[in-house]
């Protein structure tokens, strides 16, 4: 299993960095950083956003929680976020379902025109 300095020297490594220009770049020493690399010391929370930045990985990547050194995209808002289907109201599962039918209703009056206007385009 890769440890934390594993990780970071692959990623500096892999973006063809010197320890001395990763420790530039996010703001530490030459000394800071290989102690990190070689596990020798672990970095403060804000020395890794510093590195995190540095490398655009993820402190997730860092910290070993997944294997996708991409950075984080920013979290999708789902139905989760308000609560989960569990904790609507009646109301607000009525008001939902009734936005989504008149959203269905739109949507099909558009599809419907769109294809009219295209049929009275290809007629002329």
């Amino acid at each position: 299993m890769q440890t934390l300095g594993d990780r970071i020297k692959y990623l500096r490594e892999l973006k063809q960095l010197t320890q001395k220009d990763l420790a530039a770049k996010a703001g530490l020493t030459v000394v800071q950083l290989s102690r990190y690399e070689t596990n020798d010391r672990k970095p403060d929370p804000e020395s890794l956003r510093q590195i995190v930045d540095a490398l655009d990985t993820s402190g997730d990547y860092l910290l070993g929680r997944t294997q996708d050194p991409a950075p984080m995209k920013e979290a999708a808002t789902n139905m989760s976020f308000y609560g989960g289907p569990e904790s609507y109201t009646d109301d607000e599962i009525a008001m939902m379902e009734a936005a989504l039918k008149a959203y269905r209703e739109q949507k099909k009056k558009l599809l419907h025109t769109d294809q009219t206007d295209k049929e009275d385009a290809e007629s002329k």
